[in-house]
């Protein structure tokens, strides 16, 4: 069954050039570091619209259940989107099975893979639990 789409494609591809280019001008001055993104990158995300950072969030949430449908991961960028995709055990009540929580910075920057998912994990800047909760092999997205 196909997702339900929010955001319109139009706007979606507007935000994920506006949030691509924004990590391509910090490309070259990023540092080595444990960290998945610098504090300049940090700083200049949050000086983004809100309205770009949550455009670009869910049209990617919604992109990511389109290349992966299904019910079996819940994908959490709090608070400007959720989504489920990847096939297995479909759940009806509470928190299912495998469950992926990023901050709205990191899920930008794995998304357009300027983080692993390694480095995102090994550096403790999201959640995944569960059997299914990989998404390296379905990130980056664009």
């Amino acid at each position: 069954m196909a997702i339900r789409r929010k955001t319109s494609e139009e706007a979606g591809m507007a935000a994920v050039r506006e949030v691509r280019a924004l990590f391509a001008s910090f490309e070259n001055s990023s540092a080595a570091s444990a960290e998945p993104v610098s504090a300049e990158v940090t700083q200049a995300f949050a000086a983004l619209p809100r309205s770009v950072r949550a455009t670009f969030v869910r049209f990617t949430l919604e992109e990511l259940a389109t290349l992966a449908p299904g019910n079996s991961v819940e994908v959490r960028v709090p608070p400007l989107g959720v989504t489920q995709c990847v096939a297995g055990p479909r759940h009806t009540r509470g928190t299912p099975p495998s469950v992926v929580e990023a901050r709205p910075l990191v899920w930008a920057a794995l998304v357009l893979g300027a983080c692993s998912w390694e480095q995102a994990v090994g550096a403790g800047a999201l959640d995944a639990s569960g059997e299914r909760s990989d998404l390296s092999g379905l990130l980056p997205l664009f």
